[in-house]
């Protein structure tokens, strides 16, 4: 079980921000969330799925569109990533870049139309069978300060140390680690000057507020595979549905530096490791109505992914001292280290469904314009587990996040054999209590293709934008308010991607 988790449940009520190795709710969110993707076309448009048919990307999106299809495909993908996160602590910008190459899609569609002159409402079917990345964890962020903090970690350590017996504190995560490195240090003694048995009071030597860095880099991506269905009645009505099979994994390396001048301390890190991996299974059923030739009307359903998760967790501690001389155990303190055991346990994931729906006009032999609207409400998300008391980490889920409306809208122009694409999404802001800060998600793209025959080729170009807060960590004032370290941090994610695909 992670270390931080309890406190940090309890504490992020009123808060809307991601905190250092934080408790299991911001799971629910991390691995909920999946941006619009697919093949390049698709990309292009939006992202707009939801009444478009005869794409590969109908297997994770509107299965009902693999309907359309009147010959078999093959289809893959190729993608770029470069994500900048502009991080700004203390009025100070530390700007970071980073960049992966990915397959976004590899699909496969057979399709088992019937004949003109065959009898009956259905008109024949295909099934699919794809390999698609929803989500890309890979980032990196940060803060440096040549200015003063407002607090310090041990603030934190202390607040989490009071009621505990000392026989205990060792055992208690971080905090634990602290007590080991001497940040803080049992009040052994009453006012009278009597000792205390097994005090359950701390305080510590360091008095002064400290210079703040801190460094987190994250890896990982969730992938689905999926299998799907859809089937075509009377070329007016068509029906799918899929199994989507997801996969997980995320790692997190995260640095904490406090320096401190004129104090005991010279310096502290805090550094913490984690590893996330998971699979999932859901199920997402769909269909498009065409109830005139140029306009497609589709709804989509999307049950909620039963995740099974696996973690690792360890965290080390460093604290230098300027060979200072600690009465109570007759010690001269230097370089003092702590290292955490290697933790590891297991929990259930229960993400949000989704409910969408949209509609496609199509302009002749000219192109199409396309809408999209679904709804998540990420408050419904659950974690259980038998290695740690989930329901705290439940109650922040339903305080913490809300539902939210998100919608895209693209359009696409042909020109004998090339087309030319532009969309736009929205994704609503997931916090209850926001503060004034929005953190919803604006995507604009564009792209390009051609046809050759059976051969064929698109390109597109996205950029996504989203602003997001990190605390390092949380402490309150007498007012309860947080006066920890907060990053506002501006997220640029610049995708392209490259699809190939064959019909025979």
């Amino acid at each position: 079980m992670r270390l931080l988790t309890s406190f940090l449940c309890l504490s992020l009520f009123t808060s809307g921000a991601a905190v250092a190795q934080s408790g299991y709710f911001e799971d629910a969110y991390r691995f909920s969330k999946a941006t619009p993707a697919g093949s390049a076309r698709i990309v292009g448009v939006g992202g707009t799925q939801w009444s478009l048919g005869g794409d590969v990307s109908n297997l994770a999106g509107n299965p009902a569109g693999l309907g359309f299809f009147r010959n078999s495909e093959v289809s893959l993908s190729l993608g770029y990533d470069l994500w900048s996160a502009d991080a700004s602590y203390l009025d100070q910008t530390k700007s970071y870049r980073t960049s992966d190459f990915s397959l976004p899609n590899l699909s496969f569609v057979g399709a088992n139309p019937k004949g003109p002159l065959e009898n009956g409402a259905f008109k024949g079917g295909a099934w699919g069978f794809s390999i698609q990345r929803i989500a890309n964890f890979s980032n990196e962020f940060g803060y440096y300060s040549d200015k003063l903090g407002n607090s310090s970690i041990i603030d934190f350590y202390l607040g989490q140390a009071s009621g505990v017996p000392e026989n205990q504190i060792e055992n208690s995560g971080l905090t634990g680690l602290a007590y080991q490195t001497y940040q803080i240090n049992p009040i052994a003694v009453d006012a009278n000057g009597k000792p205390i048995t097994n005090p359950k009071e701390y305080d510590s030597f360091v008095l002064g507020v400290p210079f703040q860095d801190e460094n987190v880099n994250q890896e990982g991506n969730a992938s689905q595979i999926n299998f799907g269905y859809g089937a075509n009645f009377n070329h007016k009505l068509f029906i799918g549905g899929s199994i989507g099979i997801r996969s997980i994994e995320f790692s997190s390396i995260k640095k904490y530096n406090e320096e401190f001048t004129n104090e005991p301390l010279i310096n502290s890190s805090l550094l913490e490791n984690l590893y996330i991996n998971g699979t999932g299974v859901n199920l997402n059923l769909g269909l498009i109505y065409k109830p005139i030739d140029y306009v497609n009307l589709g709804f989509v359903l999307q049950t909620p992914t039963w995740f099974a998760m696996n973690e690792e967790y360890e965290a080390s501690m460093t604290a230098t001292y300027d060979k200072y001389y600690f009465e109570p155990e007759d010690k001269t303190l230097g370089t003092e280290t702590a290292v955490s055991d290697i933790i590891m346990s297991n929990y259930g994931l229960y993400t949000p469904f989704k409910v969408g729906g949209g509609a496609t006009i199509f302009l002749g032999k000219y192109g199409f314009i396309s809408a999209d609207v679904d709804w998540v409400d990420y408050s419904s998300a659950r974690l259980s587990s038998n290695d740690f008391n989930e329901g705290p980490d439940n109650q922040v889920i339903q305080n913490l996040y809300g539902s939210t409306v998100n919608y895209r809208f693209g359009a696409e122009g042909k020109l004998q054999n090339w087309r030319v694409r532009g969309g736009y999404a929205h994704q609503g802001d997931p916090f209850v209590d926001n503060s004034g800060f929005n953190q919803s998600t604006q995507q604009l793209s564009g792209g390009i293709g051609v046809q050759f025959d059976a051969l064929r080729v698109d390109f597109s170009l996205v950029n996504q934008n989203f602003n997001s807060l990190y605390r390092s960590y949380k402490v309150l004032d007498r007012n309860g308010m947080n006066y920890g370290p907060l990053t506002e941090i501006k997220n640029s994610i610049t995708s392209a991607v490259v699809t190939v695909g064959f019909n025979f």
